[in-house]
């Protein structure tokens, strides 16, 4: 198929994001003699600085690294707990999805220390360089900057969280945007390191401006988890996740279903009904067993086994669809980039603050947004996911990479895009390995999404939720989805929630990047 972007092809390392500037910062940072590790922190840094809306020091990160040298895949889990407040009594009345009782301690400046003690060359100072002369000195808005700032501002009128970040909610396109005390919270990273955050004037300022409802115990309790990622063979590779609390399991079931059919030499339209059947049971299991693993047992090898995915691909029809959904809640703003470098390692990184702005609450004189992650738990007592002091809520963010069969790196990939995500990463993995795609084909090709949950009617809520298709598909491939039962939504033509990065590693051992066009960032490399 023709594509609107064309592949980078580089062997030195590279990088794709949603936004060009922290594309820059990764490159630079390889061009100094980085590691993947020391350009993604530069990488994340960046765009926490200069897309603020979807990710930030306040928030969390999950990593998926690949060493080539050991072939060694790591999941770095930088989700932050529940504060010692985050009792089902302090949430009588709901959890709110503004203010600090909506944050869980914050996780990704945890990970960035830990992944550069395992992989990192350059010291922080230098990695963190361009984060901090964007903070301080300006960096000019974009389209992307300036929309979010206007629909938060439709949403939230009175938010103080602009005043408080330094930003002028009048920004134009081109304007300078300059946070100041952002760029002093960066300085302090940069020379005090980790403790810097979770022990000093930040963790301080934190629990003084949340009236102690976070602790001092709370911030420096917090760990980034290091395990082993959770995987499964997809035909003749094996696909690397993050394990619980993170949803990445469903993309191994989703996965796992869908190797059960020839996708290849089906219809478009059965493909797509396999996919959002798929979906549909996945996520079903989701909701019946996630949770934090180190308080509520998550049988992950049971939803992974082959008698498990035998009763679920038997519940598929081929002719009708599946209208016993279980509603999922929905996020909104995540930012997900990888990078790779000279030595073949990569890391597949994706962070967030989940809704749009986190929790609208910044930690006073820091410039730091925190995240609303807290409104990832539940209030049902019947549920895994049942919100408690130091527990970690359930997570939609997940990032993959897929390996060969000799251990050897072969993709690495994924998106925002809340539920969204373990749904277009399907769609990206099998239109490699299945259609045999390269991997600006695999982003650009027509993405559906299947919803069901809050903001749709309840008509569409109770029932088989709405499929939601680019309306780039063939009128056809519709109708006939539309005889299987799916109520279709047709989407702009560009209007998938999607804003996926994906790189292959070729026979040659070339890397080949691909972006979406649907967002405003680009692929680069070296």
């Amino acid at each position: 198929m023709k594509t609107g972007r064309s592949v980078v092809y580089a062997r030195n390392g590279g990088a794709a994001a949603s936004q060009p500037l922290a594309v820059s910062a990764a490159i630079s940072i390889l061009k100094q003699g980085g590691s993947f590790i020391d350009a993604g922190i530069a990488l994340s840094a960046v765009i926490s600085v200069v897309e603020p809306g979807a990710s930030h020091l306040g928030g969390d990160a999950f990593l998926v690294t690949h060493h080539a040298a050991s072939k060694e895949n790591l999941a770095f889990n930088g989700s932050g707990e529940g504060s010692h407040a985050a009792t089902p009594e302090n949430y009588a009345d709901g959890i709110p999805m503004h203010g600090y009782k909506s944050g869980t301690v914050p996780g990704l400046v945890s990970t960035w220390f830990e992944a550069h003690k395992r992989y990192g060359k350059l010291p922080m100072a230098q990695i963190l360089e361009q984060a901090i002369q964007y903070a301080e000195h300006g960096f000019p808005a974009n389209a992307g900057f300036v929309k979010r700032i206007e629909g938060h501002l439709a949403l939230a009128p009175e938010t103080r969280m602009f005043a408080d970040m330094g930003i002028d909610v009048n920004v134009k396109i081109g304007d300078l945007v300059v946070q100041k005390d952002l760029a002093r919270s960066l300085k302090e990273i940069a020379a005090g390191g980790r403790a810097a955050f979770y022990e000093g004037r930040i963790a301080s300022q934190l629990v003084a401006g949340s009236e102690h409802w976070f602790s001092a115990e709370d911030i420096k309790a917090h760990t980034t988890r290091v395990l082993e990622p959770l995987s499964a063979k997809y035909r003749e590779f094996t696909v690397h996740g993050q394990p619980p609390p993170t949803q990445g399991m469903i993309l191994l079931e989703e996965l796992l279903i869908n190797e059960r059919f020839d996708l290849a030499s089906m219809s478009e339209a059965d493909r797509i009904h396999i996919g959002v059947e798929s979906k549909k049971v996945s996520f079903a299991d989701r909701n019946e067993i996630l949770g934090d693993p180190e308080f509520v047992a998550v049988n992950t090898e049971r939803l992974l086994s082959k008698d498990h995915i035998d009763r679920r691909v038997g519940e598929i029809s081929m002719t009708a669809a599946g209208t016993d959904v279980a509603p999922v809640n929905e996020g909104s703003d995540t930012t997900y980039f990888l990078v790779s470098d000279s030595e073949g390692n990569a890391v597949s990184w994706i962070q967030s603050v989940f809704h749009g702005f986190g929790s609208s609450w910044v930690i006073p004189e820091t410039g730091i947004l925190l995240n609303n992650r807290l409104t990832g738990f539940s209030l049902d007592p019947c549920s895994p996911n049942i919100i408690a002091p130091g527990k970690r809520p359930a997570h939609t963010l997940n990032a993959f990479t897929v390996t060969k069969a000799d251990g050897s790196l072969y993709l690495v990939g994924g998106t925002p895009g809340a539920n969204i995500q373990v749904q277009t990463n399907l769609q990206l993995i099998t239109n490699v390995i299945d259609l045999g795609q390269n991997v600006q084909e695999a982003i650009e090709s027509p993405h559906w999404q299947h919803l069901n949950g809050p903001g749709l009617s309840s008509e569409e809520e109770s029932g088989p939720g709405v499929l939601q298709i680019e309306d780039r598909v063939a009128p056809e491939v519709i109708e006939a989805l539309k005889a299987k039962g799916h109520n279709i939504a047709p989407l702009a033509a560009w209007g998938h929630g999607s804003s996926s990065q994906l790189m292959e590693v070729l026979p040659n051992g070339t890397h080949a990047f691909g972006s979406d066009p649907r967002c405003e960032g680009h692929a680069s490399g070296l």
